[in-house]
């Protein structure tokens, strides 16, 4: 293959998932298994350092799902940290490449004052603002995306990314984040040197705790970066983001499922119904890959209505809405997206009324329960990665 940024085809597959199938066709809870599958494999370009979607699988038009009070929060954050910088200010113009993850940003500018821009049109003319809200990752082309982005900046205009990088994803083990149709894993190397071949460069980067690291970057022509994204770099480097041998690290994360399966087997065995929170695009390899079924899991609850009454893809686990699930009063309900965790419970308080607990996979399962001194010091549920897999 080829890379998306660089054109090279110099590179090697680091990590190998399988047949799996696509996300983003959640069945018809009585849909007849099996499911269709493909290839899913992350390949690292030798040259630019892009980790990229080695096979490209047709997708479909994602659910929509209920965008989580942890995400809304930090597009404030995020909103508010460019508005300190002076990026955000009355009568600046701003271009917006959203995802399906999340909702737009453009309200949160306008009500500050900004223009919104359609990247869509040609004649929209120049923005001080370039906002890509985790849009990068959902193009094929990442040369041709890099390209528009720097080309729609306005002399002295600034673009902005927020991210998942490659480097959370290696550091927290975070292997289930490379699904079909999500094509490109930025490190933060990596994208400053892609950056800077199309003219701009990274000025500033910040560290959020969201889904285990999410960043905040701006770049700008003749930028260099400030000390506190020099730190992110050397660190995201010192991970091994741009080397085949650090990535490889992922595979070992990845084969690691079966311990997965055997807690839910060592659940079932001591008699305790287990079923899990949040039908996410993450949530399908993490199931598939360790073989789960409703035997072992009984349900996957979730709050988008679109999403209920179909069942998780590859396997015949339902995906229920938030009432059905605590009407089921399972002893454990684990928890997919582990940022969830004050806004599920606070939701459903029967679930811990009834005596159930919920779980994070952090390495290990660990319950969260009802007495605040059961989350180790420091750390809260909503802010880490959560889900990596008992060793």
């Amino acid at each position: 293959m080829r890379c998306r940024a660089c054109r090279s085809d110099r590179g090697e597959i680091v990590l190998d998932l399988g047949e799996q199938p696509p996300w983003d066709r959640m069945p018809l809870r009585d849909a007849p298994l099996p499911d269709p599958v493909a290839p899913l494999r992350m390949w690292l370009c030798g040259r630019c350092g892009l980790a990229q979607l080695a096979d490209d699988v047709p997708v479909a038009e994602e659910l929509h799902g209920v965008e989580p009070l942890a995400f809304a929060a930090q597009s404030d954050r995020s909103v508010a940290r460019l508005a300190d910088a002076r990026l955000v200010r009355p009568g600046g113009r701003v271009a917006e490449f959203g995802s399906p993850h999340g909702e737009s940003w453009l309200a949160r500018l306008t009500g500050r004052g900004m223009t919104a821009l359609d990247p869509a049109d040609p004649g929209a003319g120049p923005a001080d603002l370039v906002v890509d809200v985790y849009g990068l990752l959902h193009e094929p082309d990442q040369r041709t995306a890099l390209r528009r982005r720097a080309a729609l900046l306005a002399p002295g205009g600034t673009l902005a990314l927020q991210l998942l990088s490659l480097g959370t994803v290696l550091r927290e083990g975070q292997w289930y984040d490379l699904r079909h149709g999500h094509h490109a894993y930025w490190s933060l190397p990596a994208l400053d040197a892609a950056l800077r071949g199309h003219g701009i460069g990274l000025h500033r980067a910040w560290w959020y705790p969201l889904s285990g690291g999410t960043l905040l970057v701006t770049a700008r022509a003749g930028a260099e970066p400030e000390a506190g994204a020099r730190r992110l770099l050397s660190a995201e480097d010192g991970l091994g983001v741009r080397t085949a041998a650090g990535l490889h690290r992922l595979q070992a994360d990845a084969d690691g499922t079966g311990a997965l399966h055997a807690w839910l087997v060592a659940e079932r065995a001591a008699g305790r119904t287990v079923a899990a929170y949040g039908a996410a695009s993450r949530a399908v390899p993490l199931v598939c890959r360790a073989g789960i079924r409703s035997d072992l899991l009984a349900a996957v609850g979730d709050a988008a209505p679109a999403k209920q009454g179909r069942r998780m893809p590859g396997t015949d686990v339902p995906v229920v809405a938030p009432a059905e699930l605590a009407r089921l009063q399972p002893d454990r309900v684990v928890l997919f997206m582990p940022e969830l965790a004050d806004e599920v419970r606070a939701e459903l308080p029967g679930i811990e009324a009834a005596g159930g607990r919920w779980v994070v996979l952090d390495p290990a399962p660990r319950l969260l329960g009802r007495v605040a001194e059961e989350r180790p010091a420091g750390r809260s549920p909503g802010a880490h990665g959560g889900l990596r897999l008992p060793s």
